[in-house]
């Protein structure tokens, strides 16, 4: 794309999907420099694979590689062709990461817990955080703690589940077991519900699980945490909020610690305006404040992602020099 240019590539980016574009994206942001060296041979591979793939779709495997080993020699035209016929192979539960959250509740609300947990391991956290905010409470800790300690899932058990949940198997998927799950996968999820079943979900794990709970404690980041963002993370963070709606309803419902804390860093007029929005607020819905709190915290998130801001998580002994 860096080659094409932007109008070129702006065309090609018509045809992608969104999380496709997205991903691209940040590949290109994170390229520095590219030298024409560079420029040239990654445009020449790209045309030799396209033609690789041309001869795929004329004359199938063998035809392409007849044709491509005459004209780039064996070792280069197996590497190529294992590169075109890896990318055909598909990811357990594609069809149902294209599926929309609230059809795909209704398709496995009724399923076993392990069967739950296994489908939301492979999807992305948003699409599993809808999923596992619309389960009953006693189903959602029992789900979000079965993705926790997941490891490996064999491509047998796999299979089955897919002929019985999507009628459909694809007979490429990878002969290896896949690996899903684990306690990222579960803090990911649990990062983006909202609160109350995030509460819900933790306060049951605390009960059946306390090592479990302290594991993805350690690993998530709450509102409350951002009492231990450094003041100049804090800066960072007060400049993208709304501190006239937002921040004062997000505080609403905060301890004095944190209230300090984003006091520290404000200037003084800044801080009186803050407290008399505070207070002009009066009596409001618990569930209003956690969902500012939720978009203030998503935020922090996508900042630390972009490695504007630094998060040690729950006061714990990051070091930062």
């Amino acid at each position: 794309m860096i080659a094409l240019g932007p109008e070129a590539s702006a065309q090609v980016f018509k045809h992608l999907r969104e999380d496709e574009i997205e991903q691209l994206t940040l590949e290109i942001a994170s390229v520095r420099s590219l030298s024409p060296g560079s420029r040239e041979n990654v445009v020449e591979e790209f045309y030799q694979m396209c033609m690789a793939q041309n001869y795929i779709s004329q004359g199938g495997i063998e035809y392409a590689r007849e044709i491509l080993e005459k004209a780039l020699g064996t070792q280069r035209a197996l590497e190529f062709l294992h590169r075109l016929t890896s990318t055909l192979q598909v990811r357990p539960f594609d069809f149902i990461r294209r599926t929309d959250p609230a059809h795909l509740i209704n398709f496995i609300q009724n399923e076993h817990p392990q069967t739950i947990a296994l489908i939301m391991a492979y999807l992305n956290p948003d699409q599993a955080s809808v999923v596992l905010s619309s389960l009953t409470p006693e189903r959602q800790a029992d789900v979000a703690r079965r993705i926790a300690i997941m490891d490996r899932t064999s491509p047998e058990i796999i299979r089955e589940i897919e002929k019985v949940l999507e009628r459909k198997l694809s007979s490429l998927v990878m002969e290896d077991y896949a690996k899903a799950g684990g306690l990222e996968s579960v803090v990911e999820v649990l990062n983006r519900v909202d609160r109350g079943t995030e509460r819900t979900i933790m306060e049951t794990l605390e009960v059946q699980d306390p090592e479990l709970a302290e594991q993805i404690k350690r690993r998530m980041f709450l509102f409350e945490d951002i009492v231990y963002l450094d003041d100049r993370s804090v800066q960072r963070v007060l400049r993208e909020v709304d501190l006239s709606r937002d921040l004062p309803m997000a505080l609403k419902a905060a301890s004095e610690d944190l209230k300090s804390k984003i006091f520290k860093n404000m200037s003084k007029r800044a801080v009186e305006t803050l407290k008399e929005n505070i207070e002009y607020l009066g009596p409001v819905r618990l569930r209003d404040v956690e969902e500012v709190q939720q978009k203030i915290v998503n935020l922090i998130r996508k900042l630390e992602e972009e490695g504007e801001v630094i998060i040690a998580r729950s006061g714990g002994d990051e070091i930062v020099v």
